[in-house]
């Protein structure tokens, strides 16, 4: 039978984000692919190195469209570490709510998005009509539904009120029970179970291999959570369940990031529940103590790491980013290698790619 190479990308209806793979193709089996990244290299390492620590904030809100808000927490950290700022409780307590909401939008943006991709449109609309209730919320608390610039450097810049905290509580509960029909519709349905189970085959040890973090990982079975292994507060305060399973397939990671869903609305409400009075932040000073720093927090993707260098000027003198997407990448000709040619989108869609976080 004759090889065939088939391109896919950097434009194509597949992809969210420019990216292009070259797939050689013997009749309708995947004999290997190869990956081609860079289409939307930003440079924003290097630009940040060119603006302030407080400028950069604002940049590095850009690194990724569904995690802006993580990507920022995690570079306020760092600079928050080096500065030795103590950033006060609430303003902990709501960085942490907006971190759970950014988990929960982009679990069910990646559920809508593997659901249209194998097919699925009524999974898709209902996956996306869902995550407006969590949209809506960020919007009414910071001005933006996808980017919301609401960490500064020593804290947040928003608050909460009682009546909005039982407002949002009654938007979980809508929320509850439709994450209760979509964890049943993934157990169930058998059409969805035929096009993922076996598909995009991940082992504990290649996941190790290639250094694979967040719901890709829990997926095959290993136990690995920054919330739980090394808390910040106020983790260290609240209750979760680390979600993991076996099986190592694109059905294991929808029903891992299912159930992640049901343990961040369980957080937030912890939160709102727990949230303690005072301000919300603290002052910085322009320039930033001399030395170097890693930052690390659990994204919805998984681990994100920033190094931060600081020369004692009000600019880092070196910013370095490493995103969850990256490894998950170079799992994917392992994964194609072997699957028919339909199953090429749902294991492409099973990693929950993100291209520009990827290439900054």
């Amino acid at each position: 039978m004759t090889k065939v190479t088939i391109p896919i990308g950097p434009q194509h209806p597949l992809l969210k984000e420019p990216l292009s793979f070259l797939l050689t193709v013997e009749g309708e089996q995947v004999l290997e692919s190869t990956l081609r990244l860079g289409y939307v290299h930003r440079g924003i390492e290097r630009l940040c190195q060119e603006r302030t620590y407080v400028q950069a904030v604002h940049l590095i809100e850009r690194v990724c469209g569904i995690c802006s808000h993580i990507h920022t927490t995690t570079y306020c950290q760092g600079v928050e570490a080096l500065s030795g700022l103590q950033v006060p409780p609430r303003g902990l307590y709501l960085r942490t709510f907006l971190c759970e909401l950014e988990r929960i939008h982009s679990h069910l943006l990646w559920l809508g998005v593997l659901a249209k991709n194998m097919g699925f449109d009524t999974v898709f609309m209902y996956a996306w009509r869902d995550r407006e209730i969590v949209l809506d919320v960020m919007e009414e608390l910071s001005g933006g539904r996808i980017s919301h610039a609401v960490n500064v450097i020593g804290g947040v810049r928003i608050d909460l009120d009682a009546a909005h905290t039982r407002s949002i509580q009654q938007r979980f509960d809508e929320l509850e029970r439709q994450v209760e029909k979509a964890l049943a519709l993934i157990n169930n349905e058998p059409s969805l179970k035929a096009r993922t189970q076996g598909v995009g085959l991940l082992s504990a040890e290649q996941v190790a291999r290639y250094c694979v973090v967040g719901p890709v990982a829990r997926a095959s079975g290993v136990d690995v959570d920054l919330r739980r292994d090394f808390p910040r507060p106020p983790y260290d305060q609240l209750k979760f369940n680390v979600i993991t399973h076996p099986a190592g397939d694109v059905w294991a990671r929808t029903l891992v990031r299912v159930q992640e869903i049901r343990e961040s609305l369980s957080l937030c409400r912890q939160i709102l529940a727990q949230l303690p009075d005072g301000p919300t932040s603290v002052a910085m000073k322009r320039r930033v103590p001399p030395g170097e720093v890693v930052s690390r927090s659990e994204a919805p993707r998984g681990e994100v790491i920033y190094y931060i260098r600081s020369d004692g000027s009000d600019k880092p003198a070196r910013l370095k980013i490493r995103t969850p997407t990256l490894t998950a990448l170079i799992t994917l000709a392992d994964q194609l290698r072997g699957v028919n040619v339909a199953d090429v989108p749902v294991v492409l869609s099973g990693v929950d790619l993100c291209i520009a976080c990827a290439d900054r």
